[in-house]
C-alpha cells in the first residue's frame, strides 16, 4: 500500500510540474537543451537591433571606403579602416543571428533611409561621393559622428530592450567603440582646415 500511495504521490508531482511548465509557455519539454531552445533566446527588440544594425553597418563600410580612396587626411583614413573592420564581421554576426531567428536578412543597398538615427541620404551620400580634399575630410568626418550617434542610441535602446545575451553584448560593444570613435573624430574635427 505504501509502495502505490509513493508512486502515486510521484505521479502527481510530476504531472504537475509537467503542466506548471505548460502554462509558462514552454514547448513541453523541461529539459530541452540550451542549444535547442537558443532560436527562442530573442524577441522583437533584438530582430529590430539586428535588421537596422545591418544597413546601418553597411553604410558605414560604404561610407569607409569612399574615405579610404578620397580622403587626404591620414587620420580619416585611420578612421575609415578601423570602421570597415569593425563593422563587417559585425554585418556578418547579425545576419547569421536573423538566419537563425528565421528573420529576412536586409540586402546591401536596401537602406531604409530616416528610420534609423545617423543613416545618409541617398542625397547626402551622393554629395559625399563628390566632394575632395579638405571638403571631403571635413564632409566625412561631420557625417560619420552623425552616422556613429545614430548608431550609439539603437545599441542603448536594445541593451534596456533586448532579451538575446549575445546581441545585448554586441550592442554594448557597439556603443563603447564608437562613443570612442565619436570622440576621436570630434577632435579630429577641430583640427581639419575649413574647407
Amino acid at each position: 500500500m505504501t509502495h502505490v500511495y509513493r508512486t502515486t504521490a510521484a505521479s502527481a508531482v510530476l504531472l504537475v510540474a509537467v503542466f506548471g511548465v505548460t502554462g509558462c509557455g514552454s514547448d513541453n519539454s523541461p529539459s530541452t537543451p540550451p542549444s535547442a531552445s537558443a532560436a527562442a533566446s530573442f524577441n522583437d527588440a533584438d530582430a529590430t537591433f539586428a535588421l537596422q544594425m545591418i544597413p546601418h553597418h553597411q553604410q558605414a563600410v560604404e561610407m569607409s571606403d569612399l574615405a579610404l580612396r578620397k580622403a587626404t587626411n591620414a587620420g580619416v583614413k585611420n578612421l575609415a579602416t578601423a570602421i570597415k573592420t569593425a563593422q563587417g564581421p559585425e554585418i556578418k554576426q547579425l545576419s547569421g543571428w536573423l538566419t537563425t531567428w528565421g528573420k529576412p536578412v536586409p540586402t546591401p543597398g536596401t537602406h531604409s533611409g530616416h528610420a534609423m538615427g545617423g543613416m545618409m541620404s541617398t542625397e547626402e551620400m551622393s554629395d559625399l561621393s563628390e566632394a575632395s580634399g579638405a571638403m571631403f575630410d571635413r564632409m566625412w568626418t561631420q557625417m560619420m559622428i552623425k552616422h556613429h550617434q545614430g548608431a550609439v542610441a539603437m545599441a542603448a535602446t536594445e541593451q534596456t530592450t533586448g532579451k538575446d545575451p549575445a546581441a545585448i553584448a554586441l550592442a554594448k560593444k557597439i556603443q563603447t567603440a564608437q562613443t570612442t570613435e565619436i570622440a576621436t573624430m570630434t577632435q579630429l574635427l577641430g583640427q581639419l582646415p575649413a574647407s
